[in-house]
């Protein structure tokens, strides 16, 4: 189920392109948080629909898709909540590694959904603020006509606002993650769970290469 396509928003705010304690004093980012989610997947629409950003044709379309989305998810977080209470266990070196392996994946992820989610809608219908953290909520209708809750968490970050987790059907992507994760480490080991990581990784750079061609 895709997170992007087919996006129904209203316009207001878009014609232009857990650590800390809830309620804790935090400076306010100047774009919201629902604005900060709505004017990513705009700009994802406009992408794949007119293959520009703001009237400017880009040159790879992927790449830029990529790069939205790491300015709208805060991958550190999201591998540091998956992996849990094994992240404190791993060396700084091994943090690192991991955070890069798991922004890969969920980068793969993320294409494969855009490309498979034609003819779905999303529609955003609120948001709600506690001090440093958001939740922003919508709907996605799929092709069958059937409705989905799909909200996203935030938290500030770096003076703006940027995703953590993200709710399908009240069911978090994070703790689903944390849970496999868990399993592998728990009945083999860590470095078992990196290795799957790795191999992923490589097959996609191989993939990647070869639809570049020679």
């Amino acid at each position: 189920m895709a997170l992007w396509i087919g996006v129904a928003v209203s316009a207001a705010g878009l014609v232009s392109a857990a650590l800390l304690a809830p309620g804790a004093a935090v400076a306010s980012p100047p774009v919201g948080p629902r604005q900060a989610v709505e004017s990513a997947v705009v700009g994802v629409l406009t992408i794949l629909r007119d293959g520009e950003v703001n009237g400017t044709p880009v040159a790879d379309r992927w790449a830029t898709i990529r790069r939205i989305g790491r300015e709208t998810f805060d991958f550190e977080e999201i591998a540091r909540r998956a992996l849990a209470r094994h992240w404190q266990a791993r060396t700084p070196e091994e943090q690192a590694e991991f955070v890069a392996l798991f922004t890969d994946l969920l980068e793969r992820s993320y294409v494969t959904q855009i490309e498979a989610s034609a003819g779905e809608t999303i529609t955003f219908v609120g948001e709600s603020v506690n001090g440093g953290f958001a939740m922003v909520r919508s709907e996605v209708m799929t092709r069958r006509g059937t409705a989905i809750a799909l909200d996203f968490r935030l938290h500030v970050r770096e003076g703006r606002w940027r995703v953590y987790d993200v709710l399908i059907g009240g069911a978090s992507v994070v703790a689903s993650y944390r849970s496999q994760f868990d399993r592998v480490i728990r009945a083999e080991s860590y470095r078992v769970l990196r290795d799957r990581l790795q191999e992923k990784h490589l097959d996609t750079a191989l993939a990647r290469r070869r639809a570049e061609g020679p």
